[in-house]
């Protein structure tokens, strides 16, 4: 409700997962997408196989050379390819070139490919899955969740974090595939062309994997780290956006300036020292692989001369693939860094999606489409895990028609008591019933659907008016848009708009005045034509002439309807049928205006208060128009 908040709990926050609880959590997404995912290996396998071939045939081509200018022989290659002897040199010159063009072109088309799968894998269909998981998830979830977690929070995690998911299916799991399979690959031919050489020219691998898992541990916290101090950064820009207002008003805008810059200065220079150790790490690992290419050209060299290894096909197939090999361990800096972030992003993605549901419907839960308004708290009491209650022991019956208001001081529970009514919150103990049966028993869609809102301040959509009024039934006709407009007194200042009902509002309504936005509130609601109206102090933010004008659309509006309304102005509590006052999360009196001030109390003494403020001011008014 409007002014209601939660405690952290961590009821609201799902358990941390550990690395390798997440990596098969992420595994088990990308099962989802297994048929894109063995295309984009396929592909993959084509294109590799389509190098080693092209490698070949180099090599086969160099050779071949060597052959016809120093009349040595052709020895046999690894393909078992046998160059016509008949032939002119130019033609099979021509053929091997002709391959290998070929080899390139089809590597080229594939390449295209398989970006094209990748985008269609991981953005069009991972991405926007995720994202739209999580989204789904969010409503569902109560709002302890929310209170738990702040809006920048949130929103990193729908956006940037889901992207982190992204990263682990293309950057971590795809490409660590393929760098196994290559790697593979790679070694065995290059164990069938020389096994000395080839562990001779990989020696320094354990050392890379060495290297790369003593990185991983070393950035990994940091990554955690510029995680949240991005998530702060967004928070402060969020606010001084939401409060420019009250910045602006308060001529506080260097301060704000400054706040953002520590923020962001913060990110920077955490990120600096990310960006330094991966500077660091990337060289090494390049410095690694050219001592490779150092020993082939060193000990491979010596092999061609003593007549161990061919040339074309040995040594320059050799160094290709060993170049190819080097350009797949290089990739190992960039996939530890990947998993760094993605770990990171998807453990606060899972957080969402592994969130507990706390208010849903029962297995046997019945349809009520239309209710009666008969509301009855049963011994009810509700508390936030690890405090004490908020509202207790609370036994409490409303006919249908009636309008009871509640009274009572910030934090006595009285917005955590109507939040029971839709089932925001479930009690803790005792049952609410609705029309006789127990409100969890009844399916949350036809609850929620007869109860109407209205809150203190009620948000409003960047949308028209009319899809703001029709936003809890959108298959509303303009008629019926119109008649609830007319019942909440809201018709006359929407036609004196530009575009009428079509007139589309600036963020959260900011373009009418708080008025005019409680009354489209009103009109939202009724247009539900609810059993239960849930008024949450409607009028505390406006001055008295609009709240005149406010209540006379009000008592339309709650004309046959169950009302609940929490209030703190006389001239509002009058109007009830019977008066709760709340103190502590208890009912400590209740009745009529008229009974209750007849008892010494909380009631007659904030009645009091009000009174005496009353006559104060129309003295002032008095003695202002005397003078």
């Amino acid at each position: 409700m409007g002014q209601m908040s939660a405690t952290l709990t961590d009821s609201a926050v799902a358990p941390a997962l550990s690395n390798a609880a997440l990596v098969r959590r992420l595994f088990g997404l990308t099962w989802r997408y297994r048929l894109h995912c063995l295309r984009v290996l396929g592909i993959q396998l084509v294109l590799l196989t389509l190098g080693i071939f092209g490698l070949s045939f180099t090599g086969l081509g160099i050779d071949y050379i060597k052959h016809r200018i120093e009349h040595v022989p052709l020895g046999a290659n690894k393909l078992h390819l046998v160059l016509p002897e008949t032939w002119a040199p130019l033609q099979v010159l021509g053929l091997l070139a002709g391959c290998i063009l070929t080899f390139a072109i089809a590597r080229a088309v594939l390449n295209y490919v398989y970006a094209v799968s990748v985008n269609r894998l991981v953005q069009q269909r991972l991405v926007v899955d995720l994202r739209a998981e999580v989204h789904d998830k969010l409503q569902r979830l109560s709002f302890r969740f929310f209170d738990a977690h702040s809006t920048g929070s949130i929103i990193t995690r729908v956006t940037s974090d889901a992207q982190s998911v992204r990263m682990f299916v293309d950057q971590v799991l795809i490409q660590s595939v393929i760098m196994i399979i290559s790697l593979t690959v790679y070694v065995v031919y290059m164990a069938s062309l020389h096994p000395g050489l080839t562990v001779a020219c990989l020696a320094t691998t354990p050392v890379l994997w060495a290297l790369s898992a003593w990185h991983t541990r070393r950035t990994q916290p940091e990554y955690a780290l510029n995680r949240n101090l991005v998530e702060k950064m967004v928070q402060i820009l969020a606010e001084s956006i939401q409060g420019v207002a009250v910045t602006k008003g308060f001529g506080r805008e260097a301060e704000s300036r400054a706040q953002f810059d520590t923020a962001n200065q913060a990110c920077y220079d955490q990120q600096r020292g990310i960006f330094w150790r991966l500077s660091l790490f990337t060289p090494v690992v390049g410095f690694l692989t050219r001592v490779n290419m150092m020993v082939l050209l060193g000990y491979g060299g010596w092999l061609v001369a003593q007549g161990q290894l061919p040339f074309g096909t040995g040594l320059v197939v050799f160094a290709g693939l060993l170049e190819q090999f080097s350009g797949q361990i290089n990739n190992v800096a960039t996939i530890v860094n990947s998993v760094q972030q993605s770990l990171i992003g998807a453990r606060r993605v899972f957080e969402i999606l592994d969130a507990p549901v706390e208010v849903k419907n029962a297995p046997d839960a019945v349809r009520r489409p239309k209710l009666a308004g008969t509301v009855k708290f049963e011994n009810v009491s509700f508390a936030y895990d690890g405090a004490d209650a908020v509202v207790r022991d609370i036994d409490l019956e409303v006919q249908p028609g009636q309008c009871i208001a509640i009274l009572g001081a910030t934090g006595s529970g009285k917005s955590v008591l109507m939040s029971l009514v839709p089932r925001f919150f479930d009690p803790t103990a005792g049952r609410v019933l609705i029309d006789g049966l127990d409100a969890r028993q009844i399916h949350l869609d036809d609850l929620r659907r007869n109860i109407g809102l209205v809150f203190q301040e009620s948000f409003l959509f960047s949308n028209t008016i009319s899809a703001n009024i029709a936003f809890g039934h959108p298959e509303a006709t303009p008629a019926q848009i119109e008649k609830a407009a007319r019942i909440a007194a809201a018709h006359d200042f929407i036609m004196a708009l530009p575009q009428g009902y079509s007139t589309i509002l600036g963020e959260s309504g900011s373009t009418l005045s708080g008025g005019q936005r409680q009354r489209l509130a009103i009109a939202r609601a009724v247009l539900l034509e609810p059993a239960i109206l849930l008024l949450d102090d409607p009028t505390a933010a406006i001055d008295s002439e609009t709240e005149h004008e406010i209540f006379e659309a009000l008592d339309r509006a709650m004309a046959g309807r169950t009302t609940f309304i929490v209030a703190h102005r006389l001239s509002t509590l009058r109007r009830a049928d019977f008066i709760i006052v709340l103190e502590n999360g208890r009912i400590v009196q209740r009745g009529t205006h008229d009974q209750l001030m007849r008892q010494p109390g909380p009631y007659l003494h904030v009645a009091n208060l009000q009174l005496v403020d009353n006559r104060e001011l129309q003295s002032a008014k008095l003695e202002e128009n005397s003078a």
